[in-house]
């Protein structure tokens, strides 16, 4: 891969943290916004406004007097997610994937009790999971089905699409596979693996696994390679939508395939990691360069997207 060796990152146009703060972050996504997808509860009604998919809100758990109400507030659902509002990183995201003999269960097949998930909850609303560690809220939502086309390709979790939008244009994207590290969950910081995604057609690359490269994953023995999204254009839309929703000129938008519902917006980040350019092997920095030549023209939501599907082609 390109970026072995750190004296070629610079040559590959590769984008750094300092870079992408002050570029691009703090350049281009004013403060006063940040709120909107900082905390999950806003970037949902925002969302919903706009009429776009999301997984449905089961419950919100604000204080800690309210976590004694979870047997009630849960007893309808088998299958379902728990997440700090204002959490980062997937820190503090519970999956539970059903009920057995009056216990929870996890994507993993361990099983924890009520107490366990009182304490779990209790812990969000502290903030143990939130940006800076202020008091947070527990969100309680629809459990993904995610669609058959990565039955094969993901251990035990949800697998989500990951597009870097910058300024209203995706700039690239990945698929991100949970693994048996990362418990079911599609974070690449707890061992999940990242895809790249070939922004014209759709179709996946190689991928990176621990900040290797890597074409099989390592639970399922499957290749992910040359997998075609379904309706890709149709989901690049539906990113680049939430430009016009937040305002924020730089974001990550995360979106899950829904075997019953189709593509819902799980979550949009407004500091992006850039793993993103490890699982493409190739560098951001040209194309958000030629994005910003392009800002003044205003164009569509199609257009701009018609646009990156021409110039990004792997």
């Amino acid at each position: 891969m390109i970026f072995a060796n750190p004296l070629k990152l610079s040559k590959h146009g590769v984008l750094g943290m300092n870079m992408r703060n002050v570029d691009f972050v703090y350049a281009y996504n004013p403060r006063h916004l940040f709120p909107q997808v900082d905390n999950k509860l806003i970037t949902k009604e925002l969302a919903e406004k706009a009429g776009i998919a999301v997984p449905k809100l089961y419950a919100v758990v604000h204080f800690q007097h309210q976590v004694k109400l979870l047997p009630k507030l849960l007893e309808s659902y088998d299958q379902f997610v728990v997440k700090p509002s204002k959490g980062s990183g997937g820190k503090g995201i519970l999956v539970v994937t059903g009920k057995q003999n009056g216990y929870y269960m996890k994507a993993s097949g361990s099983l924890f009790d009520n107490k366990d998930l009182d304490h779990h909850v209790s812990n969000i609303v502290s903030g143990l999971y939130s940006l800076g560690g202020q008091i947070d809220s527990a969100m309680i939502e629809y459990y993904v089905n995610f669609s058959p086309i990565f039955k094969d390709i993901s251990y035990q979790g949800v697998p989500d699409i990951r597009v870097l939008l910058f300024q209203g244009y995706p700039a690239m994207a990945m698929l991100r596979l949970p693994t048996r590290m990362s418990d079911g969950k599609a974070n690449l910081h707890q061992g999940a693996i990242g895809v790249g995604v070939d922004i014209r057609r759709g179709t996946t690359l190689g991928g990176v696994y621990h900040n290797r490269p890597i074409e099989i994953h390592p639970d399922t023995g499957k290749s992910f390679k040359d997998i075609s999204i379904p309706n890709w254009h149709d989901l690049l839309i539906l990113a680049a939508r939430c430009y016009e929703i937040t305002g924020l000129g730089y974001m990550g938008i995360d979106i899950v395939l829904d075997k019953t519902y189709g593509p819902m917006i799980l979550e949009l980040n407004a500091r992006p990691g850039l793993a993103i350019q490890v699982a493409n092997d190739v560098g951001l920095v040209p194309r958000l360069r030629k994005i910003e030549k392009m800002a003044s023209k205003k164009l569509d939501i199609e257009q701009r997207v018609r646009f990156a599907q021409k110039e990004f082609h792997c």
